[in-house]
Order: C-alpha cells, then structure tokens, then sequence
C-alpha cells in the first residue's frame, strides 16, 4: 500500500470519526458550538494529510495525522458512550485515544517541530520519557475503564498508572515548551515567524486543556475545549500563510477566490527532473543551461548561475543583485549560486521569505549532480576540440602530403607524355606512385587501420608494433586472440596503444617498448612500459593524454601514467567490457 493512500486513509478516518462521534453526542438539531469543534477539528488531520500525502518523507505531517486521528477515534469514543449500547470494550478503547491527542499535541508537535525531527540528541531522553508518559496514561485509562464498577471502585496501581503517566505528561509538556520558546528566540529571521505563532498555539492549546480540565462545564470549559482544540490548527495555519511554514503556498488567482495548496519539490523530485532534463540536452551549454533553470525553480529564486572555475557563467533568469547563497560544485569545478528568493503567496499580509537551512540542504545535494553535468559538458567540449584538432590534421597532412605527391605526379605524367620519355623516366614515376600509395595507406592507418576492422584489436596492434624500430614485445593472452570488443572499445584502445608507443619513440627514446593486452573482472586492459628517460607527470603538459582519457571516460573505462624522471614510463587504460 503507498504511502499515499495510507495517509488519505488515515485522514478519512479520522475526519469521520471527528463528525461522527460529535454527532452522537450531541441532540438534534445540533448547536452551532458542536459545528464549530468539527469545523476546528477538521483542520488538524486535513494539514497532515495534505504533508503526507504531497511529501511521505516528512515525518511531521504523520504527526499531525497522527494527533488528529487520536483526536477523532477520542471524540468516537466519546459519542458511543453517551448513545450506549455498544460493546464497553470498544467504547474504552476509544475513548483512551484523547490522552494519545493530549500527549502528541502538547508535547511531541512543539518537540518535533517544523520537519518532524528532535532539535538535538539532548532531546531523546525527553521524547522516550513522554512517549512512556502517555503510554502509562492512556493504559491507566483504559484499566479504569475495564472495572465493572468503573469509578466507583477503582484499583490504585490503576489510578496511579493513569495519574502518574498525566502528570509526567505535563512536566514534559512544560519542558518542551520552555525548549520551543529558547528555539524561537535563537531562531533564524527566515523562521522566527513560524516559531512565534507555534509558540502562541501551543501556549493557547495548553491554557485550553488546563480550563477543561478546571472547569468541565460552563462557558470557560467551552472556550476550553475550542482552544484545545483550534489553537494549534490555527496556528499553523497562520504560520502557513505568513510564513510558508513547511513550504505551503496558498495563493488568490485572478478575480476568483481561490485557494492553492502546493509544496514546493521535494530532494528526490528535483534530482528526477534533473536528470531527465540533463539527459535530453543536446550541447553542454545548454546541459549547464537547465542545471541553472532546475536549481532556479527548486529554490523558487529570481536567478540561479553555475559559476565554472574557468570563469564562464551560465545563468538562468534575470541576474540582479548579490548572490545571497552559494555552495561549490565538488571537485573544485565552480560554484552554484543564487539569488534573492520570490515572493510567493498572494493573500493580504504575504511576506517575502528568505532562504533556509532547508535551502542550502537542497542546493548541496543539487551540488553533486552538478558536479557530474560539468564534468560531463567539459568533457564533451574536449572530445568536440579533439576531433576538430584531428580533423584539422588529417586534412594538413593530406595537403603537405599526398595532395602534393599527386600533383608532382601528374606534372610527370604530362612531362612524360609531352616528351615521349624513356624506361628511366617512366620507372621514376611508377616508384613515386608506389610511395604515394604507401603514404595513403599510412595516413589511412592513422585513421583507422584496416588491420583493426579485418583482424582485430589484437592483429592491429602487433601490426602497428611489428613496424617500431626498437625492440618491443606484445604480450597476449590465447583467450583474448580470438576475441571482438564494439568498434568503439577496440579504436579506443588501439589509438591510446599507437599513442603511447608514440611517445615513447619520440620524447622519451626508449630502447625497448613492452605492451600486453589482458581481460579480467569486467575489464579490457592495455599495459605499455617502455625504458626511456620518464618525466613527472604533475608537471608535464599531457594534452595527448588527456585526448585518451577523455576518450576512455566517455566509454567508462580509465587511464593512469606511472613515470618519474629517469626509470621510465608505464601507462595503463582500460574500458569495461564483458568476458
């Protein structure tokens, strides 16, 4: 069963109970004071179902389903007992439900307040002695309420259970309620107004239970029971639309009365937005784009900036003003910023908010995600660089190269057929079309080898070392000859091989190159040591390398270079791929 339906259960029942037990006890026509406990009775299981069923994740809103349906199966109990005739185990039942009320309102809605968790670890001593009070209570009740002679001859372990567990009741309650009023005086601006008006109601809900229990009848017991009853709904309520307590919006659209209950996006939500949206973004600005959008409406800020350490910014909104909070992406890749928040609600008397504790936990968990889509963007602008720069290449060597060896052909050709030329001349330019030959089909090698497409990766490999004019050996396993990766993995690996035995012939004259292919736990690995002069890899220019290792991300593999000046160089890369 969701968590959803449970809360609208929940709620129903307790919702009925409150009207249902309100009408029994009462004779028709029902007076308007009996209207007014269920109108004010309502309240409190329709605020916790609208939490519950909008954010599970919060304990608070439980706690008021919690408290209002103690609330409604208390007032059920309360009506069967005055129309009788229903079985007294029912009734008893029900009717120990109202201590569970007293308990959860006067104690545990001010400790758990606002987000339904305990102020500090101090506090558990508190919450496990009142829990057992109410407890204690609700069961001294309920031994009462199983005497055959009921009142009249009551057991004392049942009457100091039930006194005992009221009176640690009200110690607590008074703890508690000193420990909220320190909180709101400590309190942030952005929350000192949900803290004064919890203050009030829960100092209003304790004057009512205590001229209940004063007065019984009479005018004061009835204003009693309403404050027992309504101060603490309608403080929360107040708090909801003055200060968006537990981020609820009411708001007045157009020229209609029309109230809108909403909670802003939870963690969870925010970050499944996200990543759908960072899934289907085609460029990586426009990826860093619907970051700033999606951190703009979690927060609700009139703009949001992802600030790159480079010095790029990407904001969405308009940017006006200081940036009123910040967090740093992980990994020292820039910072997310934002603005001064909206002002929501369009009721009289709606004020400006201002950013909370609850803010900045939203923003560091936005952070990571972050984090990963600028990885990703700087990671596909240097894959993008990379193959503009190789583009560039090939086409630079195709026209100093071969381009120029086909024209010096030609121009032989009509030399040679201008002056009816001899087997000399003749065998000249068949060699020059033989080496233009050989110098296309290197310059194809570099593209991409055939060797690679026909025999593999293992066949184009020995291949490209088999022409090195230093000793190098290739060393592979029998199982992994015979193997085929995705195109993909095999030029991966091929060009990062070709690569690095490159290097070592050109920066680090080695005499000697060792290369092993292997696979084992899920990875295709490439090993290349060599034996040349080595150099610090913390302060050398790998731009080559960084080609590769971008190049191996992208498919979720990996490349280390282990060097030190003077005992050579072993670079190793690897790309998952399946046994």
């Amino acid at each position: 069963m969701s968590s959803r339906l449970v809360a609208g259960l929940l709620a129903t029942i307790a919702a009925g109970s409150i009207v249902a037990g309100t009408l029994l006890a009462s004779r028709w026509p029902v007076p308007a004071t009996e209207w007014m406990f269920i109108a004010l009775g309502l309240i409190l299981p329709a605020l916790g179902w609208l939490l519950a069923f909008r954010r599970p994740e919060i304990r608070y809103g439980w706690l008021l389903l919690a408290s209002g349906l103690c609330l409604g199966l208390g007032t059920l109990g309360v009506g069967l007992s005055v129309r009788g005739g229903y079985p007294d185990l029912l009734v008893t039942l029900l009717s120990c439900m109202s201590a569970g009320f007293y308990g959860l309102t006067w104690i545990f809605v001010p400790l758990l307040f606002p987000d339904g968790r305990l102020p500090s670890r101090r506090w558990r001593p508190v919450a496990w002695i009142s829990g057992v009070a109410v407890a204690a209570h609700s069961a001294g009740l309920a031994w009462i309420g199983f005497s055959p002679y009921g009142m009249a001859d009551v057991s004392p372990a049942a009457a100091l259970l039930a006194g005992g567990g009221q009176f640690v009741t009200w110690i607590m309650a008074a703890i508690v309620f000193c420990g909220l009023v320190v909180r709101w005086r400590r309190s942030e601006r952005a929350e000192r107004g949900q803290y004064a008006w919890m203050v009030g109601g829960v100092a209003a809900t304790m004057a009512g239970g205590v001229l209940v229990f004063s007065s019984r009848v009479g005018v004061s017991g009835l204003a009693g029971v309403m404050m027992l009853i309504g101060a603490l709904p309608a403080a929360i309520g107040v708090a909801v639309v003055r200060h968006r307590l537990l981020d609820i919006r009411i708001r007045i659209r157009g020229s209609r009365l029309l109230l809108m209950f909403d909670v802003r996006p939870t963690v969870g939500e925010v970050l499944s937005d996200l990543g759908t949206a960072l899934d289907d973004a085609p460029e990586p600005v426009e990826l860093l784009s619907r970051l700033a959008a999606a951190v703009r409406a979690g927060l609700e800020v009139r703009w949001a900036a992802v600030a790159l350490a480079d010095g790029r910014r990407v904001v969405a909104g308009k940017e006006e003003g200081a940036a009123v909070l910040a967090v740093p992406v992980r990994g020292g890749l820039g910072q997310i910023e934002c603005g001064p928040p909206l002002v929501t609600g369009s009721l009289p008397g709606s004020l400006p908010r201002s950013l909370t504790r609850e803010d900045r936990r939203l923003l560091e968990a936005l952070a990571v995600p972050a984090g990963l889509a600028i990885q990703s963007a700087g990671l596909v602008t240097r894959l993008v660089n990379a193959q503009e720069a190789e583009r560039r290449r090939i086409e630079r060597n195709i026209h100093d190269g071969v381009q120029q060896q086909l024209v010096a052909l030609i121009a032989g050709l009509e030399l040679a057929r201008a002056t009816g030329a001899g087997p000399d001349m003749l065998a000249h330019l068949r060699e020059q079309a033989r080496q233009t030959l050989a110098d296309l089909r290197e310059l194809a090698a570099g593209i991409h080898p055939s060797a690679l497409s026909q025999g593999g990766l293992v066949e184009a490999v020995e291949e490209r070392c088999s022409r090195l004019p230093v000793q190098t050996t290739v060393t592979v396993p029998p199982s992994l000859r015979s193997r085929r990766f995705a195109d993909e993995i095999e030029g991966a690996m091929y060009f990062t091989v070709s690569e690095a035995v490159a290097n070592a012939l050109k920066h680090a004259a080695a005499a000697t190159i060792d290369v092993r292919l292997s696979q084992a736990d899920g990875r295709l690995c490439a090993t290349v040591a060599d034996d040349g002069t080595g150099f610090d890899p913390s302060a050398t220019d790998r731009r080559g390398l960084a080609t590769l290792s971008d190049r191996l991300d992208a498919l979720g593999g990996g490349l280390t270079v282990d060097s030190s000046p003077g005992k050579g160089t072993r670079l190793t890369a690897w790309v998952p791929a399946d046994e």
